[in-house]
């Protein structure tokens, strides 16, 4: 049924995409128009800023775009670690920068925030195929410049969305693959009605069985957008999101299982009455987010120009979980007398819901003259959220009525911002760059895993720095940056969390010529009570963090892009690091011991990648693209039974265009294979620890334990293209 409706969805938009179209275009999408830029020009940088970055655009992503989410998509840029729980890139993926794990790295989409305000996540399954209405994305690794949202202690990604376009298009795109995977969308645009007003739209599905045992998924998503321009005015209203069912797949398994059975899913394992090993059917995850985006540019004269944006994302849906055994107690059960027997204990299934609601408003104004360019802007934002569980089946139930929560909490999240940034050239070779921010966050909870919490952070973030244009080739910076965060809703299940401090020191080299461009860095980045992630999970799957005293990340990263000639060209990316926990206290055997300088987890010394690039004939693209990751620790103590080994992954992306006339102005021909060389690897895991004082009466022995993530050997994925 969902199949039908998507069909006959995506005949209507495509029907009106071509009614709208009033002429043909060699462009595969009508002709984009960079003034849409303007919305991220806040929290962007140039070569003239002293900030390390990397850009990719719709035309770089366009290739491999068959329906992986963005971080697998960005897989090959420096320092860059990606993962997936179903193993292929479909679902739940994950992304690390510098090891700074997702709820390290600032998200905006148009310069609005896009991490989750409570765990500062961000979960792209929750927006299937956004890529497909990605205009470009840029990727500031370190603190980065100031921008909305959490602060960035890794780095900082923010995303355009499609441009409007001048001229109208409509476009089917389908693409299928291994593990049952079909990825179906369609996208339109009127192009501009009047030379001043533009509506297009996405519609997407997309549907996997995913690598590992029944990670399958059932996701849907849609981006429309309207636009109004004139000379000085540009106005967007967005409306997107997307609705996703996800069966579990987050657990991980041991080494003995991932030896035996590395596809084995123990999520929604239990007994039936008969003894039988059994797997319950609707273990998923349930979850619709929408978001609206308003936007405004305004060029007030010459030299000023204004961007205002609301927005409001509505959130709701749950997890679904069967339980064997569970005690009466967590979900406030009387204990009953069965056959002269006390009952406690119970089979459910039980849903644990999450409902949110964000608002605010981001805003920014730009000066620019002559020598000076300067920017004053910030945000309002606020977060309301209900947690509450629900038990939908027990086998015994006691006195429960239906839709009863056992827990019914509330949180709410404030976060007000204001920046100003200035960019000024001394001469013609000497610029200097400051950047400074005020930011006050507001935490209130009451859940039974948080305890009552009532925090405010007031933070100063400072950054300055210098760049240096020895000649049309080459420039230089240097830059200082102090950013400070505010503790996420799972860290408050370890105690009493502290806010975390980073001073970012940041000096590289830029190369730029016809056919070689050369960007190097050395930084250091120095933490005062980071919250490193222990290795550990919850009970929901989510990493857990606890604060460190001191801590450092201190590395060297080089990337290039290279046209060796008119047919082939190279983009290799190197990332050299040593990332050490200062001092690190920890409890073994039950005695505390300083265990010196140890690895920070999920911290991977060499991290390596490689595009080769090779173009027979103008319409005909073969990508030979290659990652490396070197031996990371999954916890802090150096555990051997941490290690997640090292991995190399090498994939093959083809793309050639075939020209029509008429009706019809092009057909784009993808396919991507993964993992040619069928490498068995884990890109993720985790380790714990815990302390038995039973085995051995009177000593108390710390036991250790880890659990991976396996990834998908040989898998391909093809797909096509018809633009109108």
């Amino acid at each position: 049924m969902k199949t039908l409706i998507f069909t006959i969805s995506a005949f209507f938009w495509l029907t009106m995409g071509l009614f709208a179209q009033q002429q043909t275009t060699d462009s595969l999408i009508g002709k984009k128009v960079v003034l849409d830029e303007v919305f991220v020009s806040a929290v962007r940088v140039t070569n003239a800023s002293p900030v390390t970055f990397s850009n990719l655009s719709k035309e770089d992503i366009k290739p491999r775009n068959l329906g992986q989410d963005i971080p697998i998509l960005m897989n090959f840029l420096p320092s860059v670690v990606t993962t997936s729980d179903a193993g292929a890139g479909v679902g739940y993926t994950g992304i690390r920068v510098r090891g700074s794990d997702a709820t390290r790295v600032n998200v905006t989409i148009n310069g609005i925030p896009y991490n989750d305000a409570e765990s500062q996540g961000t979960f792209w399954v929750n927006m299937p195929d956004f890529a497909s209405s990605t205009e470009s994305l840029q990727l500031q690794r370190g603190v980065g410049t100031s921008t909305n949202g959490a602060g960035a202690f890794g780095a900082s990604l923010n995303l355009l969305t499609d441009g409007y376009s001048e001229e109208a298009f409509a476009q089917v795109s389908s693409s299928l693959g291994s593990f049952n995977t079909l990825r179906n969308n369609v996208k339109f645009s009127t192009g501009l009605l009047n030379n001043h007003i533009e509506l297009s739209g996405r519609l997407s599905q997309i549907n996997s069985d995913g690598y590992i045992d029944r990670a399958r998924v059932d996701l849907e998503s849609y981006f429309l957008q309207a636009a109004y321009k004139d000379e000085n005015t540009l106005i967007k209203a967005l409306l997107f999101g997307g609705h996703e069912i996800t069966y579990q797949a987050w657990y991980g398994i041991d080494e003995n299982t991932l030896e035996s059975d590395r596809t084995f899913n123990p999520s929604g394992i239990y007994t039936d009455e008969n003894g039988v090993t059994q797997f319950y059917e609707n273990e998923v995850d349930n979850y619709k987010q929408d978001h609206f985006q308003l936007l405004w540019n305004e060029k007030l004269s010459a030299n000023w120009s204004s961007n205002l944006a609301i927005h409001y994302t509505r959130g709701r849906g749950f997890f679904e979980q069967f339980r064997e055994d569970d005690d009466f107690d967590t979900y406030g059960f009387t204990p009953l007398n069965v056959d002269s027997e006390v009952v406690n204990t119970t089979d459910l299934i039980r849903r644990r819901w999450l409902d949110n609601d964000f608002y605010g408003t981001v805003f920014s104004a730009n000066y620019e003259k002559d020598k000076l360019n300067f920017i004053i802007g910030g945000g309002w934002n606020t977060y309301k959220g209900d947690h509450f569980g629900e038990v939908i089946w027990a086998r015994f139930a006691s006195n429960s009525e239906y839709r009863d929560r056992y827990y019914d909490d509330t949180s709410t999240k404030t976060d007000f911002n204001l920046y100003t940034k200035a960019n000024y050239k001394l001469d013609s070779k000497w610029s200097l760059y400051g950047d400074l921010q005020y930011r006050s966050v507001g935490y209130q909870a009451n859940g039974e895993d948080t305890g009552l919490v009532d925090d405010t952070f007031n933070f100063f973030n400072p950054k300055a720095g210098i760049t240096y244009d020895l000649n049309k080739k080459n420039n230089f910076y240097f830059s200082y940056a102090v950013a400070n965060r505010e503790p996420n809703r799972n860290d408050y299940e370890n105690g009493n969390p502290k806010p975390e401090n980073l001073k970012d020191f940041e000096l590289g080299w830029r190369y730029v010529s016809s056919d070689v461009q050369v960007n190097t860095n050395v930084y250091y980045m120095k933490y005062r009570d980071q919250l490193v992630l222990t290795g550990e999970l919850n009970d929901v799957g989510a990493p857990l963090r606890a604060n460190v005293g001191d801590s450092y990340r201190l590395g060297l990263e080089i990337d290039a892009n290279i046209r060796l000639n008119d047919k082939f060209s190279i983009t290799p990316n190197i990332a050299l690091s040593s990332n050490k926990n200062q001092e690190f206290i920890f409890q073994r055997d039950g005695v505390v011991q300083n265990l010196g300088n140890t690895n920070i987890a999920y911290s991977p010394k060499l991290i390596a990648g490689n595009l080769l690039t090779y173009f027979p004939k103008p319409e005909l693209q073969l990508i030979l693209l290659s990652k490396y990751v070197g031996e990371q620790f999954m916890g802090n103590i150096d555990a051997e039974a941490s290690i997640l080994e090292a991995y190399s992954q090498t994939d093959f992306n083809v793309q050639y265009e075939l020209k029509c006339n008429g009706f019809l102005d092009s057909i784009v021909l993808s396919g991507l294979v993964n993992n040619i060389f069928n490498a068995k690897f884990e890109s993720n895991g985790y380790f714990f620890t815990f302390d038995d004082d039973f085995s051995n009466p009177g000593t108390v022995t710390t036991i250790e334990g880890a659990g991976f993530y396996p990834q998908a050997g040989t898998n391909f994925l093809v797909g096509a293209t018809l633009n109108f």
